[in-house]
């Protein structure tokens, strides 16, 4: 079943086109991982789906609907993002952090009702996070952080969630903490998750379907099993790879490459 998707979208930045007419699908209920190199559109691509830039031409669609018109409200009970560098949060509590998942559930004055304050405890409760919920966000570890704004998406109520590089600037075990946490939201609660990932195993084991950019355009999008391929990964890389099966997920996964010279 597909719920989102692009329409020979086309985006920029002055006279600089990113991305040129890309039509691609987006499975719902899914882990979607986008990769590719620096610079080929991937943020570029997920800003433009979730209405963060102009796109300008061609259509996102949500539902049978162009997002583009979409009420701004509307749109943020069904998608959340998370960007690649969340915005500071100095000040903050966790709780105080996680609470501005509410906006979209706001009328009057803002305040907090009963059902807000359920659904923030929930999202603490499901992230990890309720031990923090009254210390700075300051305080917390890298990992213990991206939890936090994670429960803040979450707390959003969205069916569908966007991450631009989640691990980044994490270690390898806040890395998997933060993964394995994605994929038991998209397991139990059924989440859609849409993300950029640089680390292309990574991208291999938690993800059911993999959109492959260059220059803009789909290389291919499929299966890990067809996107993951000596192929792909040398027409998008430019890098010899070669591919072995992950012993405990059996996907497979990049064991050693080459950089490609003079082709």
């Amino acid at each position: 079943m597909v719920r989102l998707y692009t329409d020979d979208l086309s985006i920029g930045y002055g006279e600089r086109t990113i991305i040129k007419e890309l039509s691609v699908q987006i499975p719902d209920q899914k882990i979607t991982t986008i990769i590719g190199s620096n610079g080929c559109g991937k943020s570029t691509l997920l800003k433009a789906i979730t209405r963060v830039i102009p796109y300008q031409s061609g259509a996102v669609v949500l539902d049978g609907k162009i997002v583009a018109k979409e009420n701004t409200k509307l749109l943020a009970k069904k998608m959340a993002i998370l960007p690649q560098a969340p915005e500071n949060a100095s000040g903050l509590t966790v709780g105080e952090l996680v609470s501005y998942g509410r906006f979209p559930y706001q009328t009057g004055f803002g305040r907090l009702s009963t059902k807000d304050y359920e659904v923030i405890d929930w999202a603490l409760k499901v992230t990890g996070t309720s031990e923090f919920k009254y210390l700075p966000v300051d305080s917390l570890s890298g990992g213990q952080r991206q939890r936090v704004w994670i429960a803040m998406a979450l707390a959003q109520e969205t069916e569908i969630i966007f991450l631009d590089e989640p691990t980044t600037y994490l270690d390898m075990a806040h890395q998997l903490e933060v993964l394995e946490l994605l994929q038991k939201l998209n397991r139990e609660e059924k989440r859609t998750i849409v993300m950029v990932l640089h680390d292309l195993n990574q991208a291999a084991r938690f993800a059911d379907y993999i959109i492959a950019l260059k220059s803009g355009n789909v290389v291919k999008a499929g299966t890990c099993e067809e996107v993951i391929t000596k192929q792909v990964l040398r027409d998008v890389f430019q890098i010899d790879a070669e591919i072995g099966i992950d012993p405990r997920t059996k996907k497979p996964m990049c064991t050693t490459y080459n950089l490609l010279r003079g082709e």
